[in-house]
């Protein structure tokens, strides 16, 4: 009954974490305005003699779940489980582009071409060029995500951990957000350095200013969402009983403590 338990927690835990961070990547080639998002002027901030607005990557709407689903895994599963998940996520994404490119090969129907030939504003459209636009702008997105995602994921794993083993089993909301505001520090850069300026797509300070204005935005929803983590926790706490959850946050925690 606890084993299966302990499944059914880790299999809805993995199925959150892995929706979220596929979805995450798929839309991640989108910039968006948050001030017009809003109904606001953008800010036009002077900075490093550029004028800057918020605008981030739409990934990040869906990225703090993840992050809070980590940090979850990591107080019942500990380091091991976090690099279980984080890997077959790496090994589901990469097929997913995969898929996506072979995808992108198929010659469009001549109908399907003719029925989308323009917009709903009646200006003139190529469906099939768009389509292959949007996910194949995604490859070096992919690209840049994998290799911030396995050093995010990391990174927040060992961070956690130090910290526990610092705050024992108090202070949820220290190791959770500190462990989130530094691996994604890390991630937030190298992301959106391999994906649009290796790729060539936008020069240098454009990448600083949407790397600084996503960090900002996870800096202040990884405080934000710090109570969803004491609702989970209490969720299952409940779910699994006081005794077996005890048991295994102290397992995660000494597991995770021979792995730093």
């Amino acid at each position: 009954m606890a084993k299966d338990k302990k499944n059914i927690l880790f299999l809805i835990l993995g199925g959150i974490f892995i929706t979220n961070a596929v979805v995450a990547e798929l839309v991640g080639g989108k910039i968006f305005s948050l001030e017009k998002t809003l109904g606001l002027t953008p800010v036009q901030l002077p900075f490093l003699g550029e004028h800057w607005d918020f605008n981030l990557t739409a990934g990040v709407i869906l990225w703090p779940i993840v992050f809070i689903t980590t940090d979850i895994i990591n107080e019942y599963f500990g380091k091991k489980g976090v690099k279980r998940i984080s890997y077959f996520t790496v090994i589901l994404i990469i097929y997913v582009f995969i898929a996506i490119f072979g995808i992108t090969l198929l010659a469009p129907a001549d109908f399907w071409l003719d029925s989308n030939s323009t917009d709903s504003q009646g200006n003139s459209l190529n469906i099939h060029y768009a389509f292959n636009a949007i996910f194949l702008q995604g490859m070096w997105i992919i690209a840049g995500s994998l290799v911030a995602f396995i050093v995010g994921q990391i990174l927040d794993a060992f961070i956690f951990h130090k910290l526990r083993s610092i705050t024992g089993k108090k202070s949820l909301w220290l190791r959770a957000t500190g462990s989130t505001l530094v691996s994604q520090l890390v991630d937030s850069f190298v992301v959106l350095i391999i994906a649009f300026y290796i790729s060539g797509k936008l020069p240098l300070s454009a990448v600083i200013s949407i790397g600084i204005v996503n960090y900002i935005y996870k800096f202040i929803i990884a405080l934000v969402i710090t109570p969803l983590l004491y609702v989970a926790h209490y969720v299952i706490d409940r779910y699994l009983g006081e005794q077996l959850s005890q048991e295994m946050m102290d397992k995660a925690a000494h597991e995770s403590k021979t792995l730093l």
